[in-house]
């Protein structure tokens, strides 16, 4: 048995087929006897959409209160999730990232997070219960205000959860198969790249990227976090990202394997979900 700390994207959360179909996921990977931690994003632009009507009340709104307003996109689409779950007949609960225990700095809309409590989350994994957790947000223990993390926060909310937990891996479920050479919606020939290390992935998410923030690989890195990046919606095996170099990987150095689901065509799902948002 392991325990997996998942993150879903906003395009993968973007609609309530969507969120049902990846509770299934989720679900199946608590009936193979894992604990598993999810974190969600907003679903689809909700985010944009909470910035452009905070400016059209206030065209300089104060940054305490946007971020008390972009901290509900992430729990709208965590208290959903958690709902599709629940409908499946598995044991779920959805919690806010200051809830979760975790502990920002005060910079609002850009604040990092400096430690991770998660007595909480434990408590709710040793009962048997799937916990869902909002990323993006966090809470400042200098101000004890809700803080927001910027753009890519809830790939370093996931990996911070993994850290503090000691998870077996920590898994970036995304619109994509791993990480490829370019964008493959924009270059047919792009290659999927099986495995990175931390320091090629900082240099791809420095170099623009976006399969990853370049915040979750620093946190990654500095903990040791091993990283899949992997399809929201097939069973491609992505990519590992981790210390291990090439090498390693020729000498036998494995990673943990992470759950199969049944088999089903990636235009299947995407003619059932629909669009993402």
């Amino acid at each position: 048995m392991a325990l997996i700390v998942r993150k879903y994207g906003g395009s993968s959360v973007g609609n309530a087929k969507r969120i049902k179909y990846v509770a299934e996921r989720i679900v199946a990977v608590h009936a193979a006897g894992h604990d598993i931690v999810v974190v969600v994003s907003a679903m689809g632009d909700t985010t944009d959409g909470l910035l452009r009507l905070a400016r059209e009340v206030d065209p300089v709104p104060p940054p305490r209160e946007l971020d008390m307003l972009l901290a509900s996109g992430e729990q709208v689409s965590n208290a959903l999730t958690a709902m599709a779950i629940h409908a499946l007949g598995a044991p779920a609960c959805s919690l806010s990232g200051p809830q979760a225990g975790v502990i920002t700095t005060s910079d609002h809309g850009e604040a990092r997070i400096i430690d991770v409590r998660p007595e909480r989350v434990r408590h709710l994994l040793d009962r048997g219960t799937i916990v869902l957790v909002a990323g993006f947000q966090g809470l400042s223990r200098e101000t004890d205000e809700v803080t927001t993390l910027g753009r890519g926060g809830s790939d370093t909310t996931a990996v911070a959860l993994a850290a503090a937990l000691k998870a077996d891996v920590c898994e970036i479920c995304t619109d994509v198969d791993g990480v490829y050479t370019a964008d493959p919606r924009l270059v047919p020939q792009a290659r999927l790249l099986r495995h990175l290390t931390y320091e090629t992935m900082r240099e791809m998410a420095a170099a623009g990227a976006k399969v990853l923030s370049l915040s979750s690989v620093e946190y990654a890195c500095r903990h040791g976090v091993t990283v899949h990046v992997r399809s929201s919606y097939g069973n491609s095996p992505g990519t590992v990202v981790s210390d291990k170099t090439e090498e390693d990987e020729a000498e036998g150095v494995t990673e943990p394997v992470p759950p199969t689901y049944p088999r089903q065509a990636e235009d299947t799902v995407t003619a059932t979900l629909g669009p993402a948002a």
